[in-house]
């Protein structure tokens, strides 16, 4: 990342980054967590340490994906190339922790390496259907094909492996293709496990991104219209008009809010009274899981990873003879 990149090279923006340079310890604090998203502060780290992690999330934490597809029978309009691309991309719940990576050349996977599923329907007319009726929902069965008809098929010892497993999709309703009476599919999927660097599917994000906590500070008292003016300018929640002494003042509620769409610096009597920065050391993250792991295990998963990585690097250096 160039430093003209950084708003403090912009005009009306100061940088942040001498005035709190590592003040604080690195830390991190989580601000929000839901079931399949998770947003947290890392603070006090290099900017090249916080790519790496989002990096190491969107490409290097393994996950489970249709890897083969078998194909014994597609009279869909839907072409075995297409077909098998979409169950490929179809996120499996399964835990790759508890699975292994399968050797280059093997062509049949075993227990340890490979979840096996089946996708077999067919479509057919319903004789209850009324004869002026035009909904294919009312006309036919199965005429949906969705992930939810894709069923696990243990290989092996699995079934003891695993007893308590419940290996499916992480999503039931994900539609796959249509059918009309007579058309079917029947394939049979291997999943293994890999990681996004090698294909898209095995990513384990839906998305993963960091932005620089904003800085906003009020050079001066912003009174009155000017202050309901200044309001407008920032995003819902980053300014709040008080009243002192029966005027109405500006003061900075959440900073973190703002998107710095930079809309103050239209406002001639305004653009000298704020000062926008960001702190440099501070990152805002956002992890939103496909649903095949939850994102505190996902992070988990990626710092554990960029350990590792840390680790090699040590070990390469103590390997290289001193002159």
């Amino acid at each position: 990342v160039h430093t003209t990149d950084f708003p403090g090279n912009y005009p009306g923006y100061e940088d942040a980054w001498d005035q709190r340079r590592f003040e604080e310890a690195f830390r991190v604090d989580v601000i929000r967590e839901e079931e399949d998203t998770l947003e947290f502060d890392m603070v006090g780290i290099d900017a090249a340490i916080a790519n790496a992690f989002r990096r190491i999330l969107l490409a290097e934490v393994p996950t489970m994906a249709v890897e083969k597809v078998f194909v014994y029978n597609n009279t869909s309009i839907v072409q075995d190339e297409i077909l098998a691309h979409r169950l490929g991309l179809i996120p499996i719940r399964a835990d790759p922790r508890l699975f292994e990576y399968r050797n280059q050349g093997d062509q049949e996977g075993t227990e340890i390496d490979t979840l096996q599923f089946q996708l077999k329907i067919k479509c057919k007319r319903n004789p209850q259907a009324a004869k002026e009726s035009s909904d294919p929902d009312e006309l036919y069965f199965n005429h949906k094909v969705y992930s939810k008809h894709m069923t696990w098929v243990p290989l092996g010892n699995q079934t003891d492996l695993f007893p308590d497993a419940d290996f499916r999709p992480v999503h039931d309703d994900i539609l796959i293709a249509l059918l009309r009476p007579g058309q079917e599919i029947d394939v049979l999927m291997h999943c293994v496990k890999g990681i996004g660097k090698d294909h898209a599917k095995f990513s384990p994000v839906a998305t993963a991104s960091y932005r620089l906590l904003p800085d906003i500070t009020l050079l001066q008292p912003i009174e009155d219209e000017a202050a309901e003016t200044l309001q407008k300018c920032f995003s819902p929640g980053v300014i709040e008009i008080q009243n002192i002494n029966g005027k109405k003042v500006a003061r900075v509620a959440n900073a973190r809010l703002d998107t710095f769409s930079r809309e103050v610096f239209r406002h001639e009597s305004l653009k000298n009274l704020v000062r926008l920065a960001r702190v440099r050391n501070h990152y805002i993250f956002s992890v939103e899981s496909t649903g095949i792991l939850p994102p505190d295990v996902l992070v988990s998963e990626a710092i554990k990873i960029l350990m590792g990585k840390c680790q090699r690097f040590l070990n390469e250096l103590d390997s290289v003879p001193m002159e």
